[in-house]
């Protein structure tokens, strides 16, 4: 409601009132005085005025010789600065008269004086000095008259002043100090819960009326508020419980990651409890390498909610929900999504953290194999070439044996290296595609067919352990392509089915396999057959319609543990 007259207006409206006419009464006076200041100067020039005729009337008699600077001393002080000041607009159009006539008188009088006729001059001195005294008396007057307008003004601005200022206190005693009390008055009854006596004064335009009315009003409503307390309190319990089970479940999603292994069944569990807490029907989480969790049943008709899954800036995947029945708080959503973040982040430390253990692990393996068993087999290979020239040709028996030893024992050799190329594999990269895609670079050196990756497959499908165990099967394969298939393109595509089961295939162009089996004292099928083993799956091999080799690996999802 707007205030028609406010007191704040009003007493600033008296206040400059006040301000104004003292300012404007001062103004006048010092501007009055400042004019005054030179008038006393300008009485004392014009009086000089009569001696110095006097005395050009008795100079000419005696002709002397002075009466040229005389004459020139005159007309300086008829021009003087004091007296030229009466040419401005506010000067009474008598004095300025009066001083254009003595302008004019003088310039007769000066002509005759140079004319040396001095019984005229004689004649006349007397009218002359009368328009001098005449024109000292104007401005007497005229001093006078300002005098009294600075007194008249100051007058009336001190009582303007004084019958504002009894008529400011007036009305600030009537519509402030008076309502003012009433309300005191009020506000003591309201204290003592005596909510039907109303405060007077709300008829006033000024926030005091506004006021008066408005705790009027508020005394009307204090006993409904009293009564709507307890379903306020009621209200107020029931969103603290609301904010306590929220709490309690982002507990029990952060203890759910608070474990020494983050997988898959982490997150499961998380969203698990997120389901079942808000009661929501659908709950997805999507990770950016296509990983899939899900609770709930997904609705054709109902709304998708998303937010971003982020940690540091960096983009882990998706949250997405559905819910039917009511909305679900935003900022828990976000809580969640930020949690989870944090879980994929910590996922993707972890693993690689595994992996450098594991690496350094096999590096030590295949340091002490280089420094013990190589060395071994070198200085065999070296006392057995040194045998076979000391036997000589003829002795075909022993010929014959240190050929087929010479045979196993670089055969050995060659295994030997392929094991140490195994174990000196390093990984630089957490997730399973960009892992993947390291190692078929580091391939494509060795060979001119193109190798070519599409992993569907996401990081969380495969621990640190088992997700070596599968680049080690895929370098395999891929190596096999290249050395035994004269394969143009090499192609490794990863996906995961419906019911869960994971898919590796590494197929190539090339002139296809035959049997799938090793020559005695080749082991590299044999171990891809172990690794698929310990990935809980199989290992296939193929000829497609269209030509080539095919190499499968296939294994289910890890199952949940117990207690998840």
């Amino acid at each position: 409601m707007t205030v028609k007259r406010p007191v704040s207006g009003s007493l600033a409206w008296a206040f400059f009132s006040i301000i104004v006419l003292s300012v404007l009464t001062s103004t006048i006076a010092l501007l009055t005085l400042a004019s005054s200041q030179r008038d006393a100067e300008a009485i004392n020039i014009a009086g000089s005025l009569r001696m110095q005729s006097y005395r050009l009337g008795y100079e000419m008699q005696r002709s002397s010789p002075s009466l040229t600077e005389h004459r020139a001393a005159w007309q300086q002080t008829l021009s003087a600065p004091a007296l030229q000041k009466l040419n401005r607009w506010y000067v009474p159009e008598d004095v300025k008269h009066r001083y254009q006539q003595l302008h004019l008188g003088w310039q007769e009088m000066d002509a005759r004086v140079a004319s040396g006729d001095t019984a005229w001059y004689r004649n006349n001195i007397e009218g002359f000095v009368g328009r001098i005294d005449a024109f000292v008396l104007a401005l007497q007057h005229y001093t006078e008259h300002k005098i009294q307008l600075v007194i008249l003004m100051s007058l009336a601005g001190g009582v303007g002043i004084l019958l504002l200022t009894v008529m400011t206190l007036r009305r600030i005693r009537r519509q402030v100090v008076v309502p003012l009390n009433h309300l005191v008055a009020a506000s003591e009854r309201i204290e003592r819960r005596q909510f039907d006596t109303p405060a007077p004064d709300t008829a006033l335009p000024n926030e005091l009326g506004q006021l008066s009315r408005a705790f009027n009003h508020m005394s009307g409503e204090l006993h409904s508020l009293y009564r709507s307390l307890e379903d306020s309190v009621a209200e107020k319990t029931l969103h603290l419980n609301e904010a306590h089970q929220q709490l309690e479940m982002l507990f029990k999603c952060s203890q759910a990651l608070n474990t020494g292994q983050i997988d898959s069944h982490c997150f499961r569990h998380i969203l698990q409890i997120v389901h079942e807490y808000t009661q929501m029907n659908y709950l997805e989480l999507r990770t950016s390498d296509d990983w899939h969790l899900c609770e709930g049943t997904l609705s054709q008709h109902a709304e998708m909610q998303s937010l971003p899954v982020l940690m540091q800036d960096t983009l882990y995947g998706e949250l997405r929900w559905q819910n039917e029945a009511g909305l679900v708080p935003l900022p828990l959503m976000k809580s969640v999504a930020t949690m989870l973040g944090r879980g994929l982040y910590f996922n993707q430390a972890q693993k690689h953290y595994q992996q450098l253990l594991l690496m350094e692990e096999r590096a030590t393996i295949a340091r002490e194999l280089h420094d013990s068993l190589a060395q071994v087999l070198s200085y065999l290979r070296i006392q057995l070439a040194l045998l076979k020239r000391a036997i000589p040709e003829e002795n075909a028996p022993a010929q014959t044996i240190i050929t087929d030893f010479s045979r196993e024992l670089n055969n050995a050799w060659h295994q030997l290296r392929e094991l140490l190329t195994t174990f000196r594999l390093t990984l630089n990269h957490a997730n399973l595609p960009a892992a993947l895609q390291e190692t078929l670079d580091g391939l494509q050196s060795q060979t001119q067919a193109k190798l070519h990756l599409d992993c569907r497959l996401s990081s969380l499908a495969l621990d640190a352990q088992k997700q070596v165990h599968l680049l080690q099967i895929v370098r395999e394969a891929v190596l096999n392509a290249i050395k035994h298939a004269q394969a143009g393109e090499i192609t490794v595509s990863c996906l995961t089915s419906v019911d869960g089961t994971h898919t590796v295939t590494i197929r190539d162009n090339g002139i296809g396999i035959g049997e799938a089996s090793e020559p005695p004292g080749h082991y590299g099928l044999n171990i891809m057959r172990e690794r698929a083993e310990r990935l809980g799956g199989t290992l296939q091999f193929s000829q497609p319609q269209n030509g080539g080799t095919q190499v499968s690996v296939t294994f289910p999802s890890p199952a949940s543990p117990a207690g998840k």
